[in-house]
């Protein structure tokens, strides 16, 4: 379960280039550079189910998470979600714009090139490397924090909606240090 949990995460983090390549595909239709065959249409109907795969894998994650929420008090942060998006976007512009996705051997080489990223993203737990959270308004964080409970002191990579203020308390659903979700008690 945890496994097909962290796969639509990382088919989470393409939502935008899916989108883009789709719109591509559309508007080169619309303007007869392109017919509806097999190789498009079977691209359009994968995008379309791969973004909802994804739009999925984050609404579990956010919304219907079973993890224990933990209560917090946060002693540092950082917000660090500019370091992450920029190598994402570039490469949303390489395949948007620069792949031929209507070439048999330019799709595969798309598949082969988003199933070797996968690999890296889920073996390496890449979690927090995701713009499309970012497009719907979550800030990435590394975070010293330490348990209300107890007060050990951790930290995490955490996604948060907002700007994080050291004064309040939150509550974390703790994944793993790699990927949490941060909200306010």
């Amino acid at each position: 379960m945890k496994f097909i949990q962290n796969l639509l995460l990382y088919i989470s983090a393409f939502i935008p280039m899916y989108f883009l390549i789709v719109v591509n595909i559309f508007l080169d239709i619309l303007n007869d550079n392109l017919t509806f065959n097999v190789l498009n249409t079977t691209m359009i109907i994968t995008l379309s189910v791969l973004i909802i795969l994804g739009s999925f894998g984050v609404i579990w994650a956010i919304k219907f998470n079973r993890d224990k929420n933990i209560k917090i008090i946060i002693l540092e942060r950082k917000n660090t979600t500019d370091q992450h998006f920029l190598g994402y976007f570039s490469l949303f512009v390489l395949f948007a714009l620069s792949f031929e996705l209507e070439k048999v051997s330019e799709a595969c080489v798309f598949a082969i090139i988003l199933i070797l990223v996968g690999i890296v993203y889920i073996n390496n737990k890449l979690f927090y490397i995701n713009p499309f959270l970012n497009i719907l308004g979550y800030n990435f964080y590394d975070i010293k924090y330490k348990l209300q409970n107890s007060g050990e002191e951790k930290s995490a990579k955490i996604f948060y909606r907002g700007n994080l203020d050291l004064s309040k308390n939150y509550e974390i659903n703790l994944k793993n240090d790699n990927f949490s979700f941060l909200t306010k008690c």
